[in-house]
């Protein structure tokens, strides 16, 4: 089943070693990444970094649009009353289809912030229990969406090919 995830870190850095460490378990034959993304706001800065996966590049337009649309309507809307909630509301109805809910995007929004960083992971067939096990001691906070089949093949079709 493919799971869109995301993985909140107490520091800047924490998403970049947990990508290290999330490739790792893919070697190890326990989770296939389809994509990932990670976002890193460092405490002082306005706004967050964003870098993108594309773990197979004849995917990686579709990829990346999904990507630039999530975390763009997430992260760089001005977060200013209405606005930002005008952003994930439009946001929402593009990755409802694919099983990413409204409220779930306001808590990723409300939840990465200056001084933290998260992984966005999309995985097929992955043990997440044992992935999860391989961040320990990592100050993360585990955020998952588990998608029906018919959302898997909404979110494959509509940003990653078949």
């Amino acid at each position: 089943m493919t799971t869109f995830t995301v993985w909140k870190f107490d520091g800047p850095d924490g998403a970049q070693h947990a990508e290290s460490v999330l490739k790792d378990c893919a070697r190890d034959g326990l989770v296939k990444i389809v994509d990932h993304a990670i976002v890193s706001w460092p405490k002082d800065a306005s706004q967050p970094t964003t870098k993108q996966g594309h773990e197979e590049n004849w995917r990686g337009t579709g990829w990346g649009a999904f990507w630039g649309i999530l975390l763009g309507a997430l992260f760089f809307v001005p977060v200013i009353g209405g606005v930002a909630g005008a952003a994930i509301g439009a946001i929402s109805k593009m990755t409802q289809d694919a099983g990413i809910t409204k409220e779930q995007l306001h808590k990723i929004r409300t939840e990465v912030t200056p001084g933290t960083s998260a992984l966005f992971v999309v995985t097929d067939h992955g043990d997440l229990d044992r992935v999860g096990e391989r961040f320990h001691g990592m100050h993360s906070k585990l955020i998952d969406t588990n998608l029906t089949e018919a959302e898997r093949s909404v979110l494959m079709e509509t940003f990653g090919g078949k």
